[in-house]
């Protein structure tokens, strides 16, 4: 937790243009986790996800995205869903 608490102090001291560097590591990493996570997920598997609200959703891949997954639930419909977001039932 002290990386954090390190990290998040020196963001407080830099400049601007300091902080679109680090919003733009941020962006880059994420894009990373999400292909790395649909790289993983197959047409047919089961998921689930939190979805708006807080709620639960369980449902199957539709289809694989290079960043987000196509969910089809029974009782909600199709969901696009970042992959990152997603757990194999």
């Amino acid at each position: 937790m002290t990386d954090i608490t390190t990290t998040v102090s020196a963001i407080h001291t830099m400049t601007s243009d300091q902080i679109d560097r680090v919003i733009e590591a941020v962006k880059l990493r994420r894009t990373a986790l999400a292909k790395g996570a649909a790289r993983s997920i197959r047409v047919g598997d089961r998921v689930s996800f939190t979805g708006r609200g807080g709620a639960h959703i369980q449902g199957t891949v539709h289809k694989v995205n290079p960043k987000t997954v196509i969910v089809d639930t029974a009782s909600s419909g199709r969901w696009r869903v970042t992959a990152s977001m997603l757990s194999v039932c």
